[in-house]
């Protein structure tokens, strides 16, 4: 039997940030994970150079039940706080757009960073453990692992949530978050492509590959950065984040043309060139396959002089607002995150232990809190993780 002040479910960013704090502040730490490599969702993040957090990071990026729980721990450490660690380890990093801060050369950087902290803090890191059992006969929690049983007087479960199955990700957080009498809020997958059915899904097939820069709706909520079709359906930036706001066997709206009103762009082109056809004129505003194919979906074809008002507009609509229903998602296989988790209203926003059980902490994404696209989600694991470490 080993005996602990802390033991950390899951060497993920938020497993591992928590082990750092806590180890500095002299707690007998160790993180143990399933896996053969810590942190593989760093490893594989930002394209491998891991979008590791995002200049911009306010309570606004993210979503949850509870939209306040997150404001404590994102206060308490900041983007600012996590570019500070990155730079004293002298990682080259640089900024894409909207804030976004990536690695110059290996997200491998920000996991030896880390990995060099807890060593030099003192905590302990064992990989390939399997947890069979987890209880609380008396005032420590019980841990039954394929690597001999452990005993710890504060529990952090950071495994996640069960998107990208392939890595490992399974739903276990939600299993022992149950098991103790924690609500879970049924979790689904986010940041993640959309798919269709029938002639929409035909229609992004032919497009495959073909990419613009939209503004794409779901109700009140928009977001505008590029837009990709696939096989399957649509992807890009845009998608994935109005991804997670969508709800089932509803529209979401695609603007194509953001910067311009499409019908007054046509009626002004019916003016200077009425002999040009109606698809030549929608190809000046969208590339040449997708002006082609949305002609012949939606009809449009005949010289501009021909065309009425009506005619135009409704060529203008399906440029402006498309109004698209997808039948689902690519599901966890592909998603960035999942949605829903933990209940927030059972934990303390300062220090993420559950108000049923003491000594039990939950951080991370199996929390009822996700960001948007851009290194939200891991400032969340970095805000998280440290809210936790200050107090296990």
């Amino acid at each position: 039997m080993r005996d602990l002040d802390v033991l950390v479910l899951g060497g993920g960013a938020a497993g591992l940030m928590c082990a750092i704090e806590a180890s500095k502040r002299g707690r007998r730490v160790m993180v143990i994970d399933h896996a053969k490599r810590p942190a593989d969702k760093i490893r594989i993040s930002g394209g491998g150079r891991c979008n590791f957090t995002n200049l911009h990071s306010s309570p606004a990026n993210f979503l949850s039940q509870n939209p306040r729980f997150c404001v404590s721990a994102l206060k308490r450490y900041t983007q600012h706080d996590f570019l500070g660690l990155v730079e004293k380890h002298r990682i080259p990093w640089h900024e894409k757009t909207l804030g976004q801060l990536f690695c110059d050369e290996s997200a491998k950087d920000i996991i030896q960073m880390l990995l060099a902290e807890l060593e030099q803090a003192g905590g302990s890191l064992q990989l390939e453990t399997e947890i069979k059992a987890v209880s609380k006969p008396d005032d420590q929690f019980s841990v039954s692992t394929s690597k001999g049983p452990l005993r710890a007087k504060s529990l952090v479960v950071a495994t996640g949530g069960p998107s990208i199955p392939k890595m490992g990700a399974t739903g276990f957080g939600y299993d022992l978050a149950t098991q103790f009498g924690l609500s879970v809020l049924a979790p689904r997958a986010a940041l993640v492509p959309l798919t269709f059915s029938d002639t929409n899904k035909e229609l992004c097939a032919k497009l495959a590959g073909v990419s613009v820069d939209a503004k794409v709706s779901f109700q009140k909520t928009t977001f505008r950065e590029g837009l990709l079709f696939t096989h399957r359906g649509l992807s890009g930036p845009s998608i994935l984040q109005i991804s997670s706001y969508w709800q089932e066997g509803k529209p979401i709206s695609v603007n194509m043309v953001p910067e311009v009103d499409a019908f007054e762009v046509l009626r002004q082109a019916r003016q200077d060139a009425p002999k040009q056809d109606l698809k030549t004129a929608l190809g000046q505003l969208l590339p040449n396959r997708l002006a082609e194919e949305l002609s012949k979906v939606f009809q449009l074809k005949g010289r501009l002089a021909d065309q009425s008002d009506k005619v135009l507009r409704r060529a203008a609509e399906q440029l402006n607002r498309w109004q698209l229903t997808p039948v689902g998602t690519e599901g966890y296989r592909t998603a960035e995150v999942t949605i829903g988790g933990v209940d927030t209203k059972e934990l303390s926003s300062k220090t993420m232990e559950s108000s049923k059980v003491s000594g039990l902490y939950f951080i991370g994404e199996v929390v009822d809190v996700t960001g948007h696209l851009g290194g939200f989600n891991f400032q969340w694991a970095w805000s998280s993780g440290h809210a936790a470490g200050q107090v296990v």
